[in-house]
This record gives structure tokens, sequence and C-alpha cells, in this order.
């Protein structure tokens, strides 16, 4: 690296002043360099020396008061009271700190501005329609300045004006009263704000105008842009031979007016006449011809990714070595992706990226909804975040009992009555506040309850309490302003409090002087390194293509000399290109990718050099190959070893039912009927957001066996009219049976949520076209048997490795009754319902009695009529379906050519008994073992899609 600035200004130091440095006093724009020039003079002088006095600029001003400092928060609530009073004298109505907050900040913003360049607020705040008025008024100001401030008033002088335009009249009247009285306030509160300061101090309103003569000599080191109160106070001290001036230049952009990276070094020293103690800038940039690595990154975090592997490369020797963050959003993930290093970190953790910040946000959201908006219920979203989150400390056995209890319910909004979390260490979390001045003090008491948890289970992070103090801090701030001003809402003081801790963020410490240093390109100022690492470089990023919000339109900013685009440009190009002055190891990273937030072009500092400079660039563009993942190997379970003894022991010898739905999961997946019955992996609970069938279908049986109980077991048949008697019963049982399937209790339609309501409606049309079919095809009926589930299992012989064992078949009944048809027929019959696609019509056997069956819905029914046959004695069960989208056209009998009745369906009986005996007999051979067929239709909502996605099919030998 060549000689670093800090270590010149060192050498310089020594050669004018010596050992006599007791009384000089050092000023610097930040406090980073300050540690570096220590180290530079230490290494210059060799010797214990008495050191120097540091300041930043701010400090070193701030001795010229005794005010005391004003927070920004102060400032934002005396800048409302004041404005509201300025309202109220001119007989409008005040407004609320929601409506005042967005424009707080802009108007202090801008009053900061003019205060820092000197502006005559009365001058600025003029209303110039006439032009000839500006030509007088302003007849100091050059042709360009009063064009300027012609053409800002000239969109106001067209007849008549925009409700716009007239509001934003009424506020610029209003601003230089507003501004008169802001600084009255602050003196009256014996505060004062930093602008307000370098105002004072030029018109000598400060308690000490000579505090400058404490010291001997007092040298400004690394500055650039100067605001108009500086340079009027560094040349004041420059001619009484009070300061000196330290510019880190280049003659590269100094002597080239074209390059605005010397803007304002160029000015400072040839407009203003401040002259740099180090002489004549050194031309060092315009004849390096070092390799500059430049890296054209598929993604914004892919420049993260990219430099974990180039610092992985180059060993991270003892060289110093910096990140510079052109885009300091990269922070987060450019420390998720460092390699095993130390660094030091200024730029801040952001509080917004910590779980600190999850936890109070989530906080705020709950109580916007339970005390704002006052709402008994809130989503459970709410609830599954808390408990699982880190720093809630919920007992397991707890939290377990919470989800269940909402995942049995299917509560997409859950009671706050019921939200009992007592081994939390915020018990009170869910619990409404009684009014909205407790907010912030129940905030902070959050806070400390987090403080002492996080102490307690560890010693905690420097980056945590540092994040907490701050916060209390702001908020203690917050709370001291809402209590001087009238009452404020819950869901506004939300807000302030949202932006208040936003900015917050905390310092990771490491060794400033060595190992890995990151920071962000504006506190590189003065600092060099051997090896610089530009992470953000692209074009709309450095520079910054938007300014901040301000009432002061361009024009009037150029009139003014105020700050605009083009000088936030400058002083990029600045930070930028002084790097390339000393490092050797330069290496600059963007996103080429282009998307909504980037426009994939490196920035033009970057094209600018390539085209102008020496400097070799070797361009990487990463290459992202698209790569198939290789082709996992398909699962296939053997049966064998413990897979077989599991299978053999829970259905042979613990006789394990096996029931109608596990023998068509076989069907349609063998492997799924391993995982589900055998390996018995069950799919987690969780809050379903779409329509569940299941539900649907359980709803509908259980009220269809309410309807029907009272008819079951009469001898004789009952007429079908009566079935008319039942149907005004029908909504109420439904919601009712709803309420059973969420376990809670209700009794009426308007407690239902959307999801309940139309599971009501459907339920409610499907048992009403169910009845009505009865009522048209039958005479009457007779009630055989109605939702057994327990009743019906029969021990179903067949032959496992050449010995005859059993399985043991179990039949859930839905109905089974003997129906009058009108023409005075005796039918027996067993009737499934279903509320999905299921059809009774089928092609051939040949595809239902098969692997991957075209209608399951025929076998479970004929499973059924077999258990049942085989454990009553009785025969010729007709199995029926009621699906109520078909059955008016399909009828309910199953049929493909031939209904399924007499003799036809006493051979289709016999047909799935072999089938049956076949199919068990293949689950229990060991020569065959569990895997998916791929042919098999597989659903979306199949939690176990994962483990048969790489099914392959069976080559025939």
């Amino acid at each position: 690296m060549n000689k670093p600035f800090l270590h010149s200004v060192a050498e310089d130091i020594y050669n004018r002043f010596g050992n006599d440095l007791a009384d000089i006093a050092i000023i610097f724009n930040n406090k980073r360099p300050i540690t570096y020039l220590k180290k530079h003079l230490a290494d210059v002088y060799g010797k214990a020396i008495w050191s120097p006095q540091f300041f930043t600029i701010q400090e070193f001003f701030k001795q010229a008061s005794d005010a005391a400092e004003a927070s920004q928060l102060s400032q934002f609530f005396y800048l409302f009271q004041l404005h509201n009073e300025q309202l109220v004298a001119e007989g409008a109505e005040p407004e609320t700190l929601e409506e005042f907050y967005p424009i707080a900040e802009i108007i202090l913003s801008d009053f900061g501005q003019l205060d820092y360049e000197l502006v005559d607020i009365d001058s600025i705040y003029m209303e110039l329609y006439d032009t000839t008025k500006i030509d007088i008024t302003f007849q100091h100001f050059t042709a360009e300045q009063q064009y300027f401030i012609r053409q800002f008033w000239q969109s106001f002088s067209i007849a008549g004006h925009s409700g716009l335009q007239q509001r934003f009249l009424k506020l610029w009247k209003r601003l230089p009263k507003l501004y008169k009285a802001f600084k009255q306030k602050l003196t009256q509160e014996k505060q004062i704000n930093y602008p307000t300061l370098y105002r004072n101090l030029v018109e000598g309103h400060v308690a000490h105008p000579n505090f400058i003569q404490r010291y001997k000599k007092v040298l400004f080191v690394g500055f650039n842009a100067l605001s108009k109160a500086e340079v009027h106070l560094f040349q004041k001290w420059q001619e009484e031979g009070r300061a000196l001036f330290y510019f880190d230049a280049d003659a590269y952009y100094m002597d080239d007016v074209q390059q605005e990276a010397g803007l304002f070094i160029r000015r400072n020293i040839k407009s203003y006449g401040l002259v740099n103690a180090l002489g004549e800038s050194p031309n060092i940039l315009g004849n390096r011809n070092t390799i500059v690595q430049l890296y054209a990154c598929t993604g914004k975090n892919s420049q993260t990714k990219i430099l974990h592997d180039v610092l992985e490369a180059s060993g991270l020797s003892d060289q110093s070595a910096a990140i510079l963050l052109a885009d300091e959003s990269l922070l987060v993930p450019l420390l998720q992706s460092l390699p095993d290093v130390k660094p030091n970190i200024t730029t801040g953790y952001p509080l917004t990226q910590s779980p600190i910040y999850g936890l109070l946000n989530l906080w705020m959201d709950v109580q916007e909804e339970i005390s704002h908006h006052h709402r008994l219920k809130i989503p459970f979203q709410y609830i599954e975040t808390f408990v699982n989150h880190p720093l809630t400390s919920v007992a397991i056995a707890e939290r377990e009992r919470l989800l269940k209890d909402i995942t049995d319910k299917q509560l997409f909004e859950v009671d706050i009555d019921m939200v009992t979390i007592a081994s939390s260490v915020f018990p009170r979390f869910f619990k409404p506040l009684a009014n909205p001045s407790v907010l912030i003090p129940t905030l902070v008491h959050l806070l400390d309850s987090l403080l002492v948890s996080i102490a307690a289970q560890d010693r905690i992070s420097q980056i945590d309490s540092n994040l907490l103090i701050e916060t209390k801090k702001v908020l203690n701030q917050l709370k001291q302003g809402i209590d001087n001003i009238a009452p404020t809402s819950i869901a506004f003081q939300i807000g302030l409090i949202r932006k208040a801790i936003a900015p917050i963020n905390s310092a990771i410490e490491g060794d400033p002087l060595n190992g890995l240093q990151i920071m962000g390109l504006l506190e590189s100022r003065c600092l060099n390194f051997d090896q610089v690492y530009i992470l953000g470089a692209n074009e709309g990023v450095l520079p910054k293509t938007s300014n901040s919000p301000t009432f002061l339109p361009n024009s009037l900013r150029q009139a003014y000399d105020l700050p605009i685009l083009e000088n936030q440009d400058a002083l990029s190009a600045y930070l930028f290109y002084r790097h390339f002055q000393y490092s050797n190891g330069l290496h600059v990273f963007y996103n080429s990718l282009v998307d909504e937030s980037s426009t994939g072009e490196e920035s033009r500092f970057v094209k600018q050099l390539q085209f102008e400079s020496n400097f070799h660039f070797v361009v990487h563009t990463q290459q992202q190959p698209i790569r198939f993942p290789e082709n996992s190997k398909e699962l296939v379970i053997p049966k064998e070893g413990a897979i077989w003894h599991q299978l053999w022991n829970t259905f042979i010898v613990e006789k394990k039912k096996l029931a109608a739905t596990a023998l068509t999961t076989y069907l349609q997946s063998p492997l799924q009927f391993f995982l589900k019955y055998v390996a018995e992996i069950k799919e987690p609970p969780t809050i379903s957001h779409e329509f569940e069938m299941n539900r649907l279908g359980t709803v509908i049986h259980n009220v269809m066996e309410t309807l029907l109980k009272p008819y079951k077991g009469f001898a004789d048949f009952t007429p079908t009219k009566v079935l008319k008697t039942k149907l005004p019963e029908i909504d109420e049982l439904v919601v009712r049976e709803i309420g059973l399937q969420y376990h809670t209790e209700i009794t009426s339609v308007d407690v239902l949520n959307s999801m309940q309501r139309i599971m009501h409606k459907i339920a409610s049309a499907y048992i009403n076209v169910y009845l009505q079919y009865d009522m048209e095809h039958y005479k009457a009926f007779r009630i055989i048997e109605l939702e057994n589930t327990e009743d019906y299992t029969f021990d179903f012989p067949m032959l496992i490795n050449g010995k005859e064992e059993t399985i043991r078949l179990f039949g859930i009944i839905d109905r089974v009754d003997e129906v009058l048809t009108h023409d005075n027929q005796v039918r027996t019959r067993i009737v499934d319902y279903k509320t999905g696609g299921d059809s009774v019509e089928f092609k051939n056997l040949e595809k239902v009695f098969a692997p991957n069956t075209e209608n399951k819905a025929l076998i479970q029914t004929l499973f059924y009529a077999y258990v049942f046959e085989q454990v009553t004695g009785r025969k010729q069960l007709e199995p029926h379906l009621y699906v109520a989208r078909r059955m008016r056209e399909e009828g309910t009998l199953f049929h493909s050519k031939e209904f399924l009745e007499a003799e036809t369906l006493t051979l289709v009986k016999e047909e799935f008994t072999t089938f049956l005996r076949s199919t068990l007999e293949e689950i229990f051979n060991p020569d065959i073992p569990f895997k998916h067929s791929p042919e098999s239709k597989v659903y979306p909502s199949d939690p176990y899609t994962l483990f048969y996605r790489n099914a392959v099919e069976d080559v025939e030998e």
C-alpha cells in the first residue's frame, strides 16, 4: 500500500510541532480515524508523548455552548406544539400527531440545512410572484441564481392554484414564523441542536465564542464537503493563524474540473482559500496501473457469497483489509457469509434484523388488534409465532398443548381469553392495555423482562445488550414527549415507536486496527487499507439516485447554493476514488442481475476509471451453471429384518385391524401403505387454510346418523315421507356438528367463520339431496345399522409363506337398511356417503380389482359389505354410494354395463374375495417390497409425496 493519508498527517505533525502536542486539537468528521491517527503518531514518534486532544467536529463545536443537546424526538414534539399554536392563531383546526408526523421530519431537515448554509430565513421564504420584485430583492444574487428563483415562483403565478399548491403556500407562509418560534423554544428550554449551534457560532451568539483560544493549534483532518457555516469559521480561524487543514486529495481529480470527485476539495482550496497543510496533491491515482478485480454477481446477496470465496482464497494475511458497504443493507447477508474471522463492524447491526425486534413488533401487532381495535380474537399465527420465538422461553409442554388445542379446533382466530402462557417470561403478552398511556411503559417492562431472561439463560451478548438499552432510551424519550401533549391513540403511538426504533443499531466491536474491518463508504473517510473489498457498487446505489424529502424545491436550492443531488454524486465519487490512491488489492462487487430494484449495471465511477485511468480491470462474471439435481434413488422398503418384524407383529400377532382405506391406500401406493400403517409416520397437525373435505364428510355422516337414529331397529317399515319433517332440522344440526368438529360450542350460523359457513352451506345442501332422493325413490325404509365403528371385525384367512394365518378386517358401517321400492320390492343395501368426485360408474372389473384402482369407492363399499355379511350372515347386500352431485343422474347403485344386483352382484363379490385375498397375501409377501407405483395419481394435499417422488416403473424382464 502507498503511504496512508494519516501517516502523512502524523509525519507533518511531527515536523511542525515536535513533542509539543499537549495543546493541539485534532478534529475529524467522525470517530473512526482517531484510533488510526494515534497509531500512526506512535509509529512516527517511536516513543511516549503527550497526546493531542481529539474531537469530532460536533464535539469540538459543542464546547462553544453550555446548552444541552435536544434529542430528535424532543425537537419533533416542540415543533408539533408550535405548529398547532400557529394553526389556532390562524383560525384553523390544529393537526393531530398522526397528521403532522410525516412532514415534521422534512421541516426539521430543511431548517437544519438552512442553518448550516447560513441562509436568511426571511428571504428564502418570501412570496415573490412579481419578477420585478425578484430583481430588486435579490440584486446581490447572480443572474443564474435570480433565474432559479423566478423559475420556482412562476409555477405559482398562473391564474388560480390547485388544492395542493394552496396547501403548500399556507405551509410556506407559516414556516418562517415556525422557524423563529422553534429557535425561541430551544433557547427557553436551554437546549440546542447542531444546526443552530453552527449558525450561532458564526453569528457570535454562543456562551464561549472564543473557545478555540484554549488550543495552540487546531488541525482539521480529512474534511471534504463543507457547509457555509464551516467555511466561514475555517476561513476566520485560518486568518487568525489558529487552524491547519489536511485535505486527502489526488491531482488526478483535483486538476481536472470534469472530475466530480474533486469538486469539494477544489472549492475548499481554490474558492475558499483554505490551505492544504500537506502541500500540492500528489498524482498517485493517475500513475497507477494496478489490477482491479471486478466481480459481476448474479444477485444482490450473491456478492457476499462470492466475497466469501475470495476471502478464503486470499487466506486473510497480516495485511490490513476492509469491506466497504456501498449498499449497507448487505450487512446481514455479509455477516452470514463471512469465513471464520473476527470482524470489527462499526456500521452497526440493525435492531430491525434482530430477534428482539421480531418480538417487539409482534407485541405491537397484537396490541393494535386487541387494545386499539378492541378485537376479542387474534389470528392464530400470532400465537404460533410467539410460542416458537427463541426469546419467549415457553415450556415445551405448554407450547404443544396450546398448539394442539388450536389445531384440533382449527381456530383461524383465537379468543384472547383462552390464551394463557404461564411458563413464558411474558405471561401478559396477549392481555389488552387498560388505556393508551400505559403502552410505552408496558413495552419498557417487556424489554426489562427480556434483559433479565437473556442474562439468566446465558451471558448476554454485547449486541443484544446495546440494542435493548438504546431501545429503552428511545422509548423513554418518546414517553416524555407524548405525556406533554394531548392523548394519542394506540395505533399512532405504535407507528411512532416503529419509526423511532427502526434506526437503532449496535456496533459489533472487534480490533479497530487489525483484522477485517467492515464499514460504510462514508465511514472510510481518511482511512486506507492494503486490501479493499467494495460491495454494492451498482449504478443507482453508488451514487444514490434520490434525495432526501424536502419542501425546498431544486430551483431554490440551486439559487441559495444548498445541497442538491449533484453534490451527493461528487461526495460519493470522492469516497470511492480515494481508495484507488492507496490500496494494493482492489476488489469491486456489483449485482449484474436486472430486477425491480437493480439496473444490473456497475457504478458509472467504475466505468469512468475503466475508460480514463491506467488501472487494469479484470472482470469476473459469475457463471451460475444450470444444474439439475442428480436423480435420487427411489425409496424401496424391503420386507426384511425390523420391517418384516413390525409388519408381522402389527397385523398378525397383535391383530391390528385393517380397514378399507388401508386396502385402497395399498392399491394406490404400497409405499404410502407402509409409511402410514406400518411405520406409522403421521402427518404433523396444522391449521388448514383450505377447505377440508374429510371434515365435511364427518359432519355429513354424523348429521345423517342423528336424523335416522330414531328409526333404527324398528321391525316395521317407516314411510319415507316422515323424512320431510326432518328437513327443517338440518341447518341447526349441521351448525351444532361443525361446533363439535372444532371443539367449540356453536349455536348460531352467525358465529361461524367464513370457512365454516361454506362447510355449513355444502353439508346442508348435500343432506337435503340425500333425504329428497330417499323420499322420491322409495316408499318406506327400515334401518338395520348406522355408523357402527366397533362391532364389525372378521379374521380373514390367507397364506403367508405357505402357512395359513389370519388378518383382522374391520368394517365401518355407515348405513345398512332395507328399502321398499315403488313397485313393492324389498332391497337390502349398504350405503356409503361421499363428498368428493367419486362415481357409481366403472368401466370393467379388471381395472377396479387392480393396483391403482379406477374406483376406490366400489372397493371400499364391497369391503364393508363383505365384512358385514361375514359377521351377520346376511347376504345380497347391494353396494350403494350417495354422491350428492351425481346421484340424480347416475343413481346410487354401482354399475358398468349391468347394475350390481342379483346374480351379477354374487359373481362380483366372489371376484372381490379372490382379489382381497391375493392383495393381502401380496402385502405379506417378503419377496415384494413396498414401493410406489409411478402411474398412481398423486394429490396436491398428499403429505407423503416427498417419499415417493423418485418412483420409477418396474422394467419387465
